[in-house]
């Protein structure tokens, strides 16, 4: 403890936390005057949506796959700690030569400032923050640096001498250390501030709890008696807001102004078509039950919800714009950059692809793209549920390529068939005696016929599935065990409404989707 006490003391360490206080007020500085721009120009954000940008494949996927809806929390720890290690470097290389310090500082400023410039829907302008942030920080990198250089030339006493250390030194540490606390207290003080004036401009949320929605031309069919599993602990068959899964690379959600949005249709398309967001509210709009899936979920995952949408079958606005002939994709486009491909043909049929305003009776959550989304049954969210949509394009797939296209995944994302056990939870303890499993299954616009259940190597046996409510919304299930004392495993597997069983070959979710049969290990007392 006194060697780590002593080596705090060195003028290393401290020019170490002098570069984590002048990296501190860089951000905050960027914060605080980025609550008067956009919230894709401070520099946390612009930064952690490069990088997701430039992330290799794997890394993404292990990302989703180990902390799922936490990933962009995980990012955001990452990137914190990224910050730290090389805020001590620039702090120790200020200190020994204050010309390379100052180029390392302006260097990170300048990636700073290319990262927010290259965001979707960015102006050159919304790079003033940045800049601002990075003088300042120079700024106070220089004033705690100077104190360490004076005291550098101090003369200690002799080692073998016994003698105290002069006063001036240790007061000039206790002055530094002071100095740098405050520095990292008012950051803190200014990087608050910055995300409370930013709340406090944004009337957005406001407007969203205003908006009323229209009552639908077409309402959604009833949901029929008995559509939730009876086993305990099945989640809800209609999936609370809250709780519905999100998975998208905003990280910083767009604050969008409906009276603003507008969408462009154009491409291979007979004639271009805006449309603005009171067009939607006075069109004949539909409502429908539609059951979503994100191409990440694994086996057995918790990456699907259920939800009751409201708004226009694209189908209308593609009537409007009359593709061309050789047309086979829509790429559509969100204000940040996002970008999915569809098959045309999917959003001209019948299964009610929508442009989406309400989500369970209101207006679309900010999270979830407020003001207007796409919701398409049937296909993984990657190639189709584009939050915060801006922009169709009606093109072809060998002209174009979508975000996650390019990166590896397929092309088309239509949903496998799968099934997974929500009770009992995998090692669970169970007793003895009737034990109820329950789960859902889905397989959307082709529905679910059968669900059956395997106990240890036992033959298959079917469980008893709850109402069917439409072919483009899961479908729960029950089964009753007799449990005998000892460990067993739980296997699942359902058949769609085209007689397809459920693969049992296990594939991970690149390139288009996990499959395989899902093996809950308990154990009976």
């Amino acid at each position: 403890m006194k060697k780590l006490l002593n080596w705090l003391k060195s003028p290393a360490a401290m020019a170490a936390l002098a570069g984590v206080a002048a990296a501190a007020v860089v951000l905050s500085v960027a914060e605080l005057i980025g609550a008067f721009f956009t919230a894709r120009a401070t520099p946390v954000i612009a930064l952690g949506s490069t990088f997701i940008d430039f992330t290799p494949l794997w890394m993404k996927n292990f990302a989703v796959e180990t902390f799922g809806t936490n990933d962009k929390a995980a990012l955001f720890a990452g990137m914190g700690l990224t910050i730290f290690l090389l805020a001590c470097v620039l702090g120790v290389v200020a200190y020994r030569k204050w010309a390379l310090g100052v180029a390392g500082v302006l260097l990170m400023g300048a990636v700073i400032v290319i990262s927010v410039v290259t965001r979707a829907s960015v102006k050159p302008l919304d790079a003033i923050p940045t800049v601002l942030g990075t003088v300042a920080g120079l700024v106070v990198l220089r004033l705690l640096i100077a104190p360490l250089w004076r005291l550098k030339s101090w003369p200690e006493a002799p080692a073998d001498t016994g003698a105290e250390e002069p006063d001036r030194p240790a007061t000039s540490r206790r002055r530094f250390f002071a100095a740098a606390g405050i520095t990292v207290i008012g950051a803190g003080i200014a990087a608050t501030g910055g995300r409370l004036l930013s709340a406090a401009r944004s009337n957005i949320s406001k407007a969203r709890e205003a908006l009323q929605l229209p009552t639908p031309a077409k309402a959604a069919a009833a949901v029929p008696a008995g559509v939730q599993s009876p086993a305990a602990g099945v989640g809800p068959w209609l999936t609370p807001n809250g709780d519905f899964y999100r998975i998208d690379t905003a990280l910083s959600v767009p604050e969008i102004n409906a009276d603003d949005w507008e969408l462009r249709v154009h491409g291979l398309v007979e004639q271009e078509v805006r449309l603005t967001f009171q067009d939607l509210l006075d069109a004949d709009l539909i409502e429908s039950h539609v059951t979503l899936t994100c191409v990440s979920n694994p086996v057995g995952g918790n990456l699907a919800g259920n939800a009751r949408w409201l708004g226009l079958p694209i189908r209308e606005v593609l009537k409007r714009a009359r593709p061309k002939d050789g047309a086979d994709m829509v790429l559509s486009t969100s204000i940040d950059g996002f970008s999915a491909s569809t098959p045309l043909e999917v959003l001209q049929d019948d299964r009610d692809a929508m442009l989406a305003i309400g989500m369970n009776g209101e207006p679309l959550p900010l999270e979830h793209g407020y003001p207007v989304r796409m919701v398409v049954p049937g296909l993984y969210g990657f190639v189709s549920a584009t939050k915060w949509v801006v922009d169709l394009e009606v093109t072809r797939f060998a002209d174009s390529k979508a975000y996650w296209t390019q990166r590896g995944w397929s092309e088309r994302g239509p949903i496998k068939t799968m099934a997974r056990v929500e009770v009992p939870k995998s090692f669970a303890k169970v007793p003895a005696g009737r034990v109820a499993i329950g789960g859902t299954a889905w397989a959307q616009t082709r529905g679910i016929t059968k669900v059956e259940v395997q106990i240890d190597n036992n033959p298959w046996a079917e469980a008893v599935l709850s109402t069917e409510a439409s072919l483009i919304t899961w479908r729960q299930w029950s089964f009753d065990w007799e449990a005998t004392p000892g460990p067993h495993y739980i296997k699942v597997r359902a058949t769609d409404g085209t007689g397809e069983v459920q693969t049992d070959q296990r594939a991970d979710p690149v390139p288009d989707g996990a499959s395989g049969w899902q093996s809950v290990m308990v154990t009976v007392e």
